[in-house]
């Protein structure tokens, strides 16, 4: 995994997780690799990956089984979308108007054209 300067490591390799759930690789109640194992592939501090995992548990995506690992919750992939919906119309969107403005386009370039 390439990292990128403008986004901590530590989201970014939560993003990659829910790229992994989105993607099917783990389902509800799957559990998903360790801390060490994610950090190893990645070539991360496990206090990185620790990072990526509790930011995941609070926004409800993973929860640990004591003794057992984290593992996707129930309604984590729905979660997903909803925070990655969040980030597109909060961070994304607002952005890619203002360059399209700039540049005199606007939404009719999206019509179909058939």
């Amino acid at each position: 995994m390439e990292f990128k300067k403008q986004k901590p490591i530590y989201l970014q390799i939560a993003e990659s997780l829910c790229d992994r759930i989105l993607a099917g690789e783990w389902d509800a109640d799957g559990r998903i690799p360790s801390v060490r194992d994610v950090a190893s592939d990645l070539g991360v501090n496990p206090n990185t990956v620790m990072r990526s995992f509790d930011n995941l548990q609070q926004a409800e995506i993973i929860y640990p089984r004591r003794g057992m690992g984290y593992y996707v919750a129930d309604d984590g992939k729905n979660k997903i979308i909803e925070r990655y919906r969040n980030e597109f119309l909060n961070e994304d969107l607002p952005s890619i108007r203002q360059r399209m403005k700039f540049l005199g386009l606007d939404a009719s370039i999206f019509q179909d054209n058939n």
